[in-house]
């Protein structure tokens, strides 16, 4: 039996129309290079899900396993005001997911997303599905969709 957030996932992918996909792994891929290497691909196909605090207010940002987020730049493009890392506790309040398995999908309730531009020069983008042992696989496109993001630059 998959954990209730895999579940989440699942389920919110069919309800937005994309494929399930979820791949369950045997060890843990809580981190970009961990899921690449089981996953035999480029550490930049791995779409992370980040979640920041902006005033209290959750922020999802899906960035290339290869980035590392420039949150004053985003900050400037969205024209809010200071952007933090979350704490683990936010985190979970708000994906119902731990740190290092967050879906962009499946949260209790939608959060504002930027998706990362420079994932779009992968066929295949791989993001968490909920649990530190769970991925799926989706296009940039379709992954824009059912996220209803943002595009833009990160770092």
């Amino acid at each position: 039996m998959l954990p209730d957030p895999v579940t989440a996932v699942r389920s919110a992918l069919v309800s937005l129309g994309a494929r399930d996909t979820v791949t369950v792994f045997d060890n843990d891929v809580p981190t970009a290079a961990a899921a690449a290497a089981e996953l035999g691909c480029d550490v930049a196909a791995i779409a992370n899900s980040l979640v920041f605090d902006v005033d209290g207010s959750p922020l999802l940002i899906l960035a290339s396993g290869a980035a590392r987020v420039d949150t004053q730049l985003v900050a400037a493009q969205l024209g809010t005001g200071r952007i933090r890392r979350a704490a683990p506790e936010f985190v979970l309040a708000h994906t119902g997911q731990q740190v290092g398995g967050v879906a962009p999908v499946g949260h209790p309730a939608p959060i504002p997303t930027v998706l990362d531009e420079s994932l779009r020069n992968y066929p295949v983008l791989w993001a968490g599905a909920g649990d530190h042992r769970s991925m799926f696989s989706i296009g940039f496109d379709e992954l824009r969709r059912v996220t209803d993001a943002e595009v833009m630059q990160v770092r």
